[in-house]
């Protein structure tokens, strides 16, 4: 059976790989603020990109890798294709996510699952720069300036902070480079991205 924290834990990732898939922008680069920041990030209606990223589980010794694609079509549909070690493929639209694990298939509605819901909707109203509906969800911290900056996501939710307790998303301009996703358990995962057309 899909569970719960499996759920969300999918859906964090998956989400917070979402503002990755918006291309790089020219900003100015003084005066680096969220508002800047929620501008540059709901201009892009589309993108793809490669990613690489390391799970690291308290009960291994050594981090789990994987690799693949993002995909992402506005308003509603993300895809994470995993090629390495095994192919796995997670679609995200409107109410449903289903992933797909070689011949076994798993069909979920988010509405079934209050604090997947407040992903969606925080990731929705990032990537349309929707500041007053992210910030419902979540307390934003950005840090550094338009060359090397670094926005941390902090659930206001006590429900939703029992699974993930801060998401860090660190970039450049527009191109975000990485995501970490850090679990109330310990266990966390960086992912690094690249956006199709753009050297590492």
């Amino acid at each position: 059976m899909f569970k719960v924290a499996s759920t969300r834990l999918l859906v964090a990732a998956l989400l917070a790989a979402a503002s990755v898939l918006h291309g790089p922008q020219a900003i100015a680069a003084e005066a680096w603020t969220v508002a800047q920041l929620m501008q540059a990030l709901g201009k892009h209606r589309n993108g793809q990109a490669t990613f690489s990223e390391r799970k690291y589980l308290a009960v291994l010794d050594q981090p789990v890798e994987s690799s693949g694609e993002l995909r992402f079509q506005a308003p509603d549909r993300l895809e994470k294709i995993t090629l390495k070690p095994r192919p796995e493929s997670l679609v995200l639209e409107g109410n449903n996510l289903s992933v797909t694990r070689g011949k076994k298939q798993f069909n979920v509605r988010l509405s079934d699952y209050g604090e997947v819901a407040g992903f969606i909707d925080s990731i929705r109203a990032t990537l349309a720069g929707d500041r007053n509906t992210l910030e419902r969800t979540y307390a934003l911290h950005l840090a550094g300036n338009a060359e090397r900056w670094t926005l941390t996501l902090l659930p206001r939710d006590t429900r939703m902070a029992e699974v993930v307790t801060r998401i860090n998303i660190a970039g450049t301009r527009g191109l975000l480079r990485e995501i970490e996703i850090l679990q109330a358990d310990g266990d966390r995962s960086v992912m690094e991205i690249v956006a199709m057309g753009q050297a590492r």
